[in-house]
């Protein structure tokens, strides 16, 4: 089994490729710093799993996921993340990952998760799989609403947003409008406020 680790921790990844590459099957064919990093790597080392942390600086790890399923809609990933909140993992899941699995999980889940996911199977562990069945989230924010909730958060009008994407601005209105329904918000501050809390977007300092 061929891995891609795409974490931005040196000493994370560093661990990771000693702790895996113990299993006589497995090799490490690339690691990312950073998620715009992964679509070169995924071309070129071909792996067959990507394990792929979700706090990275640049795209995030939901980001990160979407556009390598854009670029190989048979790319495998398995997030592994910090933090398991539940709008998090859904919109993982909703952005294509097969698996989710925390860093505080133990070494054998943790093969076992990338070998499930190699498979082609989704995997979950029981107490986040059982959490899921009993939410009612709202719709996933997609891709395009997250580059305008991140124009938006820097402050720019409709007007520059389209210029910005290429897109007409009664585009842009659609879209402000779907994402103001799906975070359940009344105004484009109370959307970047509450985008940034979820972890959809984040703030460069």
């Amino acid at each position: 089994m061929n891995v891609m680790i795409v974490d931005d921790h040196f000493v994370v990844r560093s661990g990771l490729v000693a702790s895996l590459e113990l299993e006589d099957d497995i090799t490490v064919v690339a690691e990312a710093e950073r998620g715009e990093e992964a679509p070169a790597l995924l071309a070129s080392a071909q792996p067959e799993v990507i394990l792929m942390d979700l706090q990275l600086p640049g795209w995030n790890g939901i980001e990160t996921t979407e556009r390598l399923l854009e670029l190989d809609p048979a790319a495998r990933v398995l997030v592994f993340s910090t933090f398991a909140r539940d709008d998090e993992i859904q919109s993982s899941l909703d952005a294509g990952a097969l698996g989710f699995l925390q860093k505080t999980a133990s070494r054998d889940d943790l093969i076992a998760a990338l070998r499930r996911v190699a498979a082609g199977e989704r995997y979950l562990a029981p107490e986040i799989a059982t959490r899921l069945a009993g939410l009612k989230l709202g719709p996933a924010i997609t891709l395009r609403e997250r580059e305008i909730l991140s124009l938006i958060a820097k402050g720019r009008a409709n007007k520059e947003i389209a210029a910005a994407l290429g897109i007409a601005e009664d585009t842009v209105k659609r879209h402000i409008s779907n994402v103001l329904q799906k975070l359940d918000v009344s105004d484009r501050a109370q959307a970047t406020a509450e985008a940034i809390r979820r972890g959809i977007i984040r703030v460069e300092s």
